[in-house]
């Protein structure tokens, strides 16, 4: 299991990053991003502490860590610019918080994600054909999320991604130890969305290319 999206006390997260880390390796997962909630005020200073910290971490737990971030209710004109900010301070993944139907989420978000080229775009909500065309065109990843709420539309995005070749990934959102779900448990939610084996194992592919090119494998 490949889990690209977790947060630590660094933002809503309850863990400190060492034991978000030892508890995924514990669980038998095999790599991990950590991307706490990000915009322009913080990016910098999240990365300050992550960057180089983790693989270090990563590498005593036998895990492959990346630092990352989720951009959250970043105004859709500043995504693109937040998002070179990030990967100019290390990040190795930028994720952006979609449109997620339980949250107030500025519309537009979801366009000027995939626009940006992030590597994820998190829970996208009643995400539109056109903008899972593009993302799909762009090789942006739309996540099928284990997480409570954000969940509520994973069959959605998994309906029309398969239709128009975008690609997916799984992802729990963890923030506490609980949500740190068993790869058993992952996988039937999973196919519990409408994803079939295959496509649960290139999702899983999906992400382990993220990882591999974030680590320049």
């Amino acid at each position: 299991m490949i889990d690209l999206h977790t947060h630590t006390f660094f933002s809503d997260g309850e863990l400190v990053p060492t034991e978000l880390i030892r508890r995924a390796s514990v669980a038998g997962y095999k790599a991990i991003a950590i991307t706490d909630h990000a915009d322009k005020s913080n990016t910098k200073w999240l990365l300050d502490n992550i960057v180089g910290v983790v693989d270090e971490i990563g590498a005593a737990n036998n895990i492959t860590v990346l630092a990352g971030v989720e951009l959250t209710h970043v105004p859709p004109q500043s995504i693109a610019e937040v998002a070179q900010m990030a990967r100019d301070h290390g990040a190795e993944l930028v994720v952006v918080h979609g449109e997620a139907i339980i949250d107030p989420v500025m519309p537009g978000t979801n366009m000027a994600a995939i626009k940006a080229q992030v590597d994820i775009l998190a829970h996208p909500g009643l995400i539109t054909v056109e903008e899972v065309k593009l993302a799909a065109e762009l090789g942006v990843c739309l996540e099928v999320t284990t997480r409570k709420g954000n969940s509520l539309t994973n069959g959605h995005v998994v309906k029309l991604a398969l239709e128009y070749g975008a690609k997916l990934v799984v992802n729990n959102d963890a923030h506490a130890p609980s949500d740190i779900l068993a790869p058993e448990l992952i996988h039937k939610i999973a196919l519990g969305a409408g994803m079939t084996e295959e496509q649960y194992i290139q999702a899983q592919k999906n992400s382990a290319e993220l990882v591999a090119k974030a680590k320049g494998l």
